[in-house]
């Protein structure tokens, strides 16, 4: 994998968090009521899709040579 792909995945990753599940951040802060969050089964499904989507869409930019 190029280190161009790890950031942008690490990107979609924190922007669909952020999004879809209202998790401000990513990174672990040792801290159970800032590294856990309760969501709900639709929000979770959105963000698994987003993923799913911008994984597809990345995929075929690549397949494309963009």
């Amino acid at each position: 994998m190029k280190p161009t792909d790890h950031k942008h995945i690490e990107a979609t990753l924190h922007q669909i968090a952020k999004e879809k599940l209202c998790i401000e951040t990513l990174e672990t802060r040792h801290s159970d009521s800032l590294d856990f969050h309760e969501v709900s089964v639709w929000c979770l499904q959105d963000a698994l899709e987003a993923a799913f989507r911008d994984g597809m869409a990345y995929a075929n930019q690549q397949r494309k040579g963009k």
